[in-house]
C-alpha cells in the first residue's frame, strides 16, 4: 500500500491524533516540519492556519492538501506525524513507507527569510524562552514597534505560539528583520548563554517579597491543617503519601506518580492549558497534598521553577463579597507586599511562567464553573468567582500555572476542556494505611494492635483507604480496640465512634454511661446539627459569630472540638468557625435531620433529590451574607450552585440512611419519638426504592441478539452505598428483585474498596447471574476481597486497570473455584506477575466451563506462560485467551502453542506486543493447522520475520475456518507485506 493510500485510509485516525487533545500545538508542529522540508510553501501554510477557524477544519485542510501533493509529501507528512506524536504508533496508525528520519536542511540558504522557514522547528524551540530578548533586539533595530511586541506577547498564547507569531511577523517585515533575529540567536549561542534560560536575576523587591511570601506559606503549612490541625501535629511527622494516578492513561508512566509529577510534563493532554486538576473523594487527602506541596516549595525542596506561589482556599473565598482585581486578590488574600506593590504585580504579569497558583476545594465554591463570562484585563474588578474561573481557563494571566483540587462529581465537561491534565488522588494504599497508623501512634504496641484490628475487619480496612476515616480510626483507637470484632462496618459507624470519642473526652467519665452519652449531649448535637444543616443548604462552610448565635451554638458546644477557628478572609476580622472536615459537617447535618423536631417533613425526600434541595427553605436568614443580594443573582445561583453542592447533599443523605439503620435505633430511644423515627425510616426506604427504579427505567431495550446491559451512573453507586449504610437486607433484596439485566457496567465510577463492600452487599441479592464490569476504577486487592460475597452471582468479571496484584487474584480465584456461574475474567493493565499464573493454571484445570481469560498488559514472562500452559493442557472449554502486552517471548509462546494445538474450543488468541519471533510464529502455526475452532490470531507488534509468516501461510492452507491473522508492525519489508497479502488474504498487515 502506498503512503498516499495510507494517508487516505487512516484519515479519521490521523485527525483524531492531531485534534483530540483540543490543543492546536500538534498541528502547528507538523506544519513547522513540512515548511522546513519544503513540502509546503508559505501560501499553503496561510491557507491552513486560518485564525478563528475550527481546529478540525484546519487539520482536514492539511490532509486534503498533502494528499493532492502526492507520494513524497504524504511520506514527509507521516514522518512528521510520527516525530510529533510518537505515541500514535500504539493506537493503530501505520507508517510503512514514510521517511525514517527528518533532518533540517543545513545547506546554504539564499536569504534569511528562507532560513526562517527551513529551520523553523528548531527556531520555535530556541525562541520560546527568550521572546523578550528577541523582541528587544527587533525594537532597537527599528523593525518592531511596541504594538508589534504586544501582538506577539498576547497573554492568551503559549510560549510556542508566541515564538511562531514572532517568526511570522519577522517574515512580513522583510530580509533585514530576519537577519536581526538570526543574529540574536547566533550571538546567544556564541556567548555560551543557553537559549532556554536567560542569565537573569529577579529584581530585589521581588526577591524580598518572595522571602516574605515563602515565610507566610511555610507558617500556614508546617502543621496539619485538616481535621482542625489536631494537637498541632507536624506535617512532616504525619504526612503519608496517597496514591496518585493520571486520569488519562499515559504510555510513558511506569510506577506511581510523585508530588512533583503533578506539575511535570508527564500525562499532559493539552499543552496550551495551564491548569492541573487534582480530583478525589471527600476526605481523600487533597487539601493535605496541597499543603505538602506548599511546604516543600517554601523550604526550597520542590517546585523551584516557580519563584512565587499563591495558595487559595475556595471555601474562604466564598466569604469574599467585594469585587476585586487580580492584584487585590493576590495581595489581600495571600501576602501583602511591604512596598512596591505595582512593580511586583507587573513582574507577575511579565513572568507568568514563574508563578504558581493553587485553589483548594473548587467543589466548595458556591458557583459551578462557567466560561461564559470572559475577563482579560488583570486590573478590572469582578466578583471573586469570575476572577477564579478566568484564571483557570487562561483568559487572565495566561502562562501562570494553577493546581486546582475538587471532588470529581463537581467537575463538568466545561472545566475539563481547559485542563492541562487531570490527576486522581485515590487515598491510601494498604502500605499507606500501615504507614499512617504507625506515624499517628508513636507507641509501636498501640499501632500494631490497631493494624491487627483492621486486618480482622476487612470492611473497616476498606474504609481506611480514605485518609479522613483512617484518621478517625487512629484517633479513636481505644474505642476501636474495645468495640469487638466486626462491629464497625459502615461509614456511619465510624463517625458515631468519633462523636462518642469527642464527647467522652470532654466530660467526666462518671457522667457518661452506656447509651446515655448521646442523650446527655443532645442539645450540643442539635445546635451544631442546625448550623451544619443550614450551612449545607446555603453552600456555606465558614460561620460567623451571628451565625452561631442564630443556631444556638454556645461556647460549651464549641469546646467539644467539632468546630475550629477559621482563618477569616473578611474585612471585619471577627472570629469565624468551620467544622473539622466537610464530612463532619455533613454528619452533623444528618444528625439534625434524624433527631430534630423542626425539620420539614419534605426534607428527607428532597435530600435524595438534590436538585430540589433549595426548595426546602434551608437558606436561613443568618446565612444571607453568603448569598448574592439581588433576586436576579439568587435565581442565577439557584441554577449554578446545584452541581457544586450535590456531593455534600449526597454524603448527608448517606449518613441519614446509616443513622436510621436498625442497628442504631436504640441510640435514639430517648432522643426522638419512636413514631417519628419509624416514619423517617419509611421515607428513606421509599426514596431509595424510587431512586433505584428511576435507574432501572433508564435501561434501554437490547438490540436483537445482544445482551441486556445497564451502564450505571455515579448516582446509582451512591444509592447502593445508602442501602448498605442502612444494613437491611430486605431493602437490598427489594431493590435487586426488579433489576433484570445480563450485564452491569460501572466503568469510571470511582469504585474503591468502600464501594465494593456496598456493591457486594446489594448485588448478592440479584436473581440471575450478571456480567459485572468495573474497569478503570480503584478496586485494588482490598476491594477484590470485598467483592467476594457477590462472586456467586457473577458469570463474568471485568477489572481492567484497577491496581490489583497477585495477592488479590489469589483470593479471588480461590472463591471463583466455588462459583459455578463464574466463567470469564478480564484483568488488563493491573500489577500481575508470574506468581498469579499458578492460580489461573489451577482454575483452568479445575473449571471445565471456564470460557475467557484476558491478562493483557501485565508483567507475565515466559515462566508465567509455561505455568499457564500446564493448566491449558487439561482445559477443554476456554474460548478466549488474551495475553497482549506481556513479555512471554518465543519460549513462552511455544509452551502455549504446545498446550493449545489440540484445543477444540479456542476461538480467539492474542499475543500482541510480546516479543514473539519466528520460532513462536512457527509453533502457533501448529494450532492453526490442527484447530477446528480458531477464528482470530493476533500477533501485531512483535518481531516475526518472513520465516515465521511462511509457516503461518502454510498452516492456513490446511484451515478454512480461521478468519484473520493480524501481523501489523513486525519485521517485514513493504515488499514482503505486499507479496504475502497477495498470497494469503487472511493475513492483515
Amino acid at each position: 500500500m502506498s503512503v498516499q493510500e495510507l494517508v487516505l485510509r487512516q484519515r479519521t485516525e490521523i485527525l483524531n491524533a492531531l485534534c483530540s487533545s483540543g490543543s492546536a500545538e500538534h498541528l502547528a508542529q507538523v506544519l513547522d516540519i513540512l515548511l522546513a522540508q519544503g513540502a509546503l510553501i508559505w501560501e499553503d501554510y496561510q491557507n491552513i492556519q486560518v485564525p478563528g477557524r475550527a481546529l478540525y477544519t484546519n487539520a482536514r485542510q492539511l490532509l486534503d492538501l498533502v494528499y493532492t501533493k502526492g507520494l513524497e509529501t504524504c511520506g514527509l507528512f507521516l514522518a512528521a506525524l510520527k516525530q510529533v506524536l510518537p505515541e500514535v504508533h500504539g493506537v493503530g496508525l501505520t507508517f510503512s513507507g514514510c521517511c525514517s528520519n527528518l533532518e533540517e536542511k543545513e545547506e546554504y540558504q539564499s536569504t534569511s527569510t528562507q532560513t526562517l522557514l527551513t529551520q523553523r522547528p528548531s527556531l520555535v524551540s530556541k525562541l520560546q524562552c527568550c521572546i523578550d530578548g528577541a523582541l528587544k533586539a527587533l525594537v532597537i533595530s527599528g523593525h518592531f514597534t511596541s504594538a508589534d511586541c504586544n501582538e506577539v506577547r498576547l497573554p492568551i498564547h503559549t510560549p510556542s505560539q508566541q515564538a511562531r507569531r514572532l517568526l511570522d511577523h519577522v517574515r512580513s517585515k522583510g530580509e533585514s528583520a530576519a537577519k536581526v533575529v538570526l543574529q540574536y540567536i547566533q550571538q546567544k549561542q556564541e556567548s555560551g548563554s543557553p537559549l532556554n534560560q536567560d542569565k537573569w536575576t529577579p529584581p530585589k523587591e521581588v526577591l524580598k517579597y518572595q522571602k516574605k511570601l515563602s515565610s507566610s506559606v511555610s507558617a500556614q503549612s508546617c502543621f496539619l491543617s485538616t481535621y482542625g490541625g489536631t494537637s498541632h501535629m507536624s506535617l512532616d511527622d504525619i504526612y503519608t503519601k496517597g496514591e496518585l494516578e493520571l486520569v488519562h492513561n499515559c504510555v510513558d508512566v511506569h510506577g506511581p506518580l510523585d508530588l512533583e509529577d503533578i506539575l511535570g510534563t508527564v500525562g499532559t493532554v493539552n499543552e496550551e492549558a495551564d491548569t492541573v486538576l487534582v480530583s478525589g473523594d471527600a476526605g481523600g487527602g487533597k487539601s493535605t497534598l496541597l499543603q505538602r506541596l506548599h511546604l516543600l516549595w517554601a523550604r526550597g525542596s520542590a517546585l523551584q521553577d516557580f519563584l512565587l506561589l499563591f495558595p487559595f482556599s475556595c471555601r474562604r473565598l466564598n466569604s469574599e463579597t467585594r469585587e476585586l482585581s487580580v492584584q487585590e486578590l493576590l495581595f489581600q488574600h495571600c501576602c501583602w507586599p511591604d512596598r512596591e506593590q505595582e512593580e511586583i504585580f507587573q513582574f507577575i504579569l511579565n513572568h507568568p511562567h514563574l508563578i504558581l497558583f493553587t485553589f483548594d476545594g473548587l467543589d466548595e465554591l458556591k458557583q459551578s464553573f462557567s466560561d461564559e463570562h470572559r475577563l482579560c484585563c488583570p486590573t478590572q474588578r469582578a466578583p471573586v468567582h469570575i476572577l477564579l474561573f478566568n484564571l483557570i481557563q487562561g483568559s487572565l494571566l495566561k502562562g501562570v500555572r494553577k493546581v486546582v483540587t475538587s471532588r470529581p462529581e463537581a467537575v463538568g465537561p466545561v472545566l475539563k476542556k481547559h485542563l492541562r491534565k487531570e490527576v486522581l488522588l485515590k487515598g491510601f494504599s494498604p502500605s499507606g494505611i500501615d504507614c499512617f497508623v504507625k506515624k499517628h501512634h508513636r507507641d509501636p504496641t498501640v499501632a500494631a494492635k490497631v493494624l491487627e484490628s483492621l486486618q480482622t475487619n476487612t470492611a473497616l480496612l476498606g474504609l481506611c483507604h480514605s485518609p479522613v476515616l483512617c484518621w478517625i480510626v487512629s484517633q479513636c483507637h481505644k474505642e476501636l480496640l474495645g468495640c469487638g470484632e466486626g462491629s464497625l462496618q459502615t461509614i456511619t459507624d465510624v463517625y458515631l465512634m468519633i462523636l462518642q470519642h469527642f464527647f467522652q473526652h470532654q466530660t467526666s467519665p462518671k457522667s457518661t454511661t452506656g447509651l446515655d452519652w448521646l442523650q446527655e449531649h443532645l442539645n450540643t448535637v442539635l445546635h451544631l446539627g442546625k448550623l451544619a444543616f443550614e450551612g449545607i443548604g446555603a453552600t456555606c462552610y465558614i460561620f460567623s459569630g451571628p451565625d452561631l448565635e442564630t443556631c444556638g451554638v454556645t461556647e460549651k458546644d464549641i469546646c467539644m472540638g467539632f468546630l475550629i477557628q477559621s482563618k477569616n478572609m473578611s474585612s471585619t476580622h471577627s472570629k469565624c468557625y468551620e467544622f473539622l472536615h466537610v464530612t463532619m459537617q455533613c454528619f452533623f447535618a444528618a444528625l439534625y435531620i434524624v433527631l430534630s423536631n423542626n425539620t420539614d417533613r419534605s426534607t428527607i425526600p428532597r435530600l435524595f433529590e438534590p436538585r430540589n434541595m433549595r426548595k426546602t427553605g434551608l437558606s436561613s436568614t443568618c446565612f444571607m451574607a453568603c448569598m448574592p443580594s439581588t433576586d436576579k443573582q439568587e435565581r442565577a445561583l439557584e441554577g449554578e450552585a446545584t452541581a457544586a453542592e450535590t456531593p455534600n447533599l449526597q454524603i448527608t443523605a448517606t449518613f441519614v440512611s446509616g443513622l436510621l439503620s436498625q442497628r442504631h435505633r436504640s441510640l435514639w430511644l430517648h432522643c426522638c419519638p419512636t413514631a417519628v423515627m419509624e416514619k423517617r425510616v419509611r421515607q428513606v426506604s421509599r426514596c431509595l426504592s424510587k431512586g433505584m427504579q428511576k435507574h432501572f427505567k433508564s435501561i434501554p431495550q437490547p438490540v436483537e441478539g445482544e445482551k441486556k446491559s445497564m451502564h450505571a451512573m455515579p448516582g446509582f453507586v451512591w444509592l447502593i452505598k445508602c442501602i448498605y449504610e442502612m444494613q437491611e437486607s430486605r431493602i437490598a433484596k427489594c431493590a435487586m428483585s426488579k433489576l433484570e439485566v445480563d450485564h452491569l457496567k460501572l466503568t469510571y465510577c470511582n469504585i474503591g474498596p468502600v464501594e465494593c463492600t456496598a456493591l457486594a452487599y446489594v448485588l448478592q441479592h440479584l436473581r440471575n447471574p450478571v456480567g459485572l464490569q468495573l474497569d478503570n476504577n480503584s478496586v485494588g486487592d482490598v476491594g477484590v476481597e470485598q467483592l467476594l460475597p457477590c462472586m456467586h452471582i457473577c458469570n463474568s468479571l471485568y477489572l481492567r486497570n484497577n491496581n490489583i496484584t497477585d495477592e488479590g487474584i489469589r483470593k479471588l480465584l480461590a472463591k471463583g473455584l466455588q462459583c459455578d456461574n463464574f466463567r470469564k475474567i478480564a484483568l488488563f493493565n493491573n500489577k500481575l506477575t508470574d506468581a498469579c499464573t499458578q492460580h489461573f493454571s489451577h482454575l483452568l484445570k479445575t473449571k471445565q466451563n471456564f470460557l475467557s481469560l484476558r491478562l493483557g498488559n501485565n508483567n507475565i514472562t515466559e515462566e508465567g506462560a509455561k505455568q499457564l500452559a500446564e493448566g491449558l493442557k487439561f482445559n477443554h472449554s476456554l474460548q478466549y485467551l488474551g495475553l497482549w502486552g506481556n513479555k512471554i517471548g518465543d519460549a513462552g509462546t511455544e509452551a502455549l502453542a504446545s498446550a493449545l494445538e489440540s484445543s477444540k474450543s479456542l476461538v480467539w488468541l492474542s499475543l500482541v506486543g510480546n516479543g514473539v519471533g519466528s520460532a513462536g510464529a512457527c509453533a502457533l502455526a501448529n494450532i492453526i493447522k490442527n484447530s477446528t475452532s480458531l477464528e482470530e490470531l493476533w500477533l501485531t507488534d512483535n518481531c516475526i520475520t518472513r520465516t515465521g509468516v511462511e509457516c503461518l501461510i502454510q498452516a492456513l492452507e490446511h484451515n478454512t475456518h480461521v478468519i484473520s491473522v493480524w501481523l501489523r508492525n513486525n519485521d517485514l519489508s513493504l515488499e514482503e507485506v505486499e507479496e504475502m497479502t497477495q498470497r494469503e488474504s487472511r493475513l492483515t498487515f
